[in-house]
């Protein structure tokens, strides 16, 4: 994936350069120091990693066995394979921070109820990765809004349109069809136990390992420091947006959560003597080196969206559009355009870089929705990343459950094509409205 983004982005340089190799070399050194002396972006990388120091601490902690043991022995909310797998999903929608967390939560706290009904590891894979993504791409208060905001926010600095770039994002994510129906598709087929396709086939896969540590820590380890980030991320947006949380700073706000988070555990763990200083070091660094390969995706990414953007990709898209293509198709055909993409690259996040830059100066020039047409960018990429094998989401969603990858992509295909169909039948309708 890393090579895929970085080649995209020599490419593009190359082309920009009129296959100079010096300039090529001079113009790339150009790219990456202005990226990496930008603000947000250096934020959103900053955010990156340390949600991995975060998740490995919680993990680290036992908040997340301790959890699992409340549900299990406790409150015995659950008792049979349906309520097992309503409540990863749910999980998986109260935990919209950040979609790689969300999956690894879900799983954690699913997998282990999952081993006692004996269901299959597939069904928990496809629960997981099916309210990953869509909920982190519906309530934007994350790594995936400041991500989607500092594009939208581009577009308009770059004078593509007048507008406000909050206001625009907020208005796309109503548009954001796939998420909706993907969530919708999944309750409804966990609740009626609806196996399509492979996932008829799909058997469980006994495991010798005990999943719940013999003594549980308290579920509070796990349950603060996520209520904390979610309380966080709206004061942030509050103070840098001087009291609106609508013009908050996206990038800001999820940089100083995660930042301050992590301090928290720090002097949450340690006083506590749930870990040690050595161990809580230990952990933070074992986590942030787990997601910097995340983190180096996204810098690739906004690399090839810059490059998209100098190469004027969107405006001689829009030119022959204009001349072929019917306004009432557009966010169809970018919702299409925008699945390839992301199922070649298997990242959603760079789907969003190189389309956005694309998409907007489309519907501008032909009069168009362009909230509609962002919210079909959002839709396609996750979309594709649902489909493809080599997405991040979908690797830690077969991880988090035990899953094989190619199991999973399997079972979980014939669900996110009926998603898909849904969300592009749904572009069309409102482009004819």
């Amino acid at each position: 994936m890393l090579l895929s983004l970085f080649s995209g982005v020599v490419l593009g340089v190359f082309i920009l350069s009129d296959f100079s190799f010096f300039a090529s070399v001079k113009t790339l050194f150009s790219l990456f120091t202005s990226l990496l002396t930008t603000a947000w972006i250096l934020k959103t990388l900053g955010f990156a990693i340390l949600v991995g120091s975060i998740m490995a601490l919680i993990e680290r902690s036992g908040g997340i066995n301790g959890f699992i043991d409340f549900m299990q022995h406790r409150a015995k909310l659950v008792s049979s394979s349906r309520s097992s797998l309503v409540l990863s999903y749910v999980v998986g929608v109260i935990i919209f921070i950040e979609s790689s967390i969300t999956s690894l939560i879900a799983g954690a706290v699913g997998k282990p109820f999952c081993h006692k009904y004996r269901i299959p590891q597939a069904k928990l894979a496809f629960v997981c990765d099916s309210t990953s993504a869509p909920i982190s791409s519906l309530i934007v208060l994350n790594g995936w809004g400041a991500l989607l905001l500092g594009l939208i926010s581009t577009q308009i600095t770059q004078g593509v349109i007048e507008a406000d770039a909050i206001t625009l994002l907020i208005d796309s994510v109503i548009y954001n069809f796939y998420a909706m129906s993907a969530l919708a598709v999944t309750f409804v087929a966990i609740w009626f136990n609806i196996d399509i396709g492979p996932m008829k086939n799909t058997k469980y896969i006994p495991i010798t390992t005990e999943t719940i540590l013999p003594n549980p820590q308290s579920m509070y380890y796990m349950l603060l420091p996520i209520i904390l980030m979610i309380f966080l991320v709206f004061l942030f947006l509050y103070l840098t947006g001087d009291g609106n949380i609508l013009k908050g700073s996206g990038s800001s706000s999820i940089f100083y959560t995660v930042l301050t988070t992590l301090l928290f555990t720090l002097f949450y763990y340690v006083p506590k003597k749930n870990m040690t200083l050595n161990t809580w070091t230990a952990s933070t660094l074992s986590g942030a080196k787990k997601l910097f390969p995340i983190a180096m995706i996204l810098l690739f990414a906004f690399a090839i969206g810059d490059v998209t953007s100098e190469l004027k990709t969107g405006q001689y898209l829009a030119s022959l559009a204009q001349k072929s293509l019917s306004i009432y198709l557009l966010a169809s055909v970018i919702f299409l355009l925008s699945s390839l993409i992301s199922f070649s690259t298997g990242t959603s996040w760079g789907t969003f870089s190189i389309m956005i830059p694309i998409a907007m100066p489309m519907a501008v020039a032909m009069d168009a929705d362009v909230a509609l047409c962002i919210g079909a960018v959002i839709s396609g990429g996750i979309f594709g990343d649902h489909c493809s094998p080599i997405s991040d989401t979908t690797i830690i969603s077969s991880m988090a459950s035990d899953c094989d990858v190619v199991e999973h992509v399997r079972t979980q295909l014939p669900y996110a094509l009926i998603s898909g169909f849904i969300a592009l039948i749904s572009f069309f309708i409102f482009s004819l409205t």
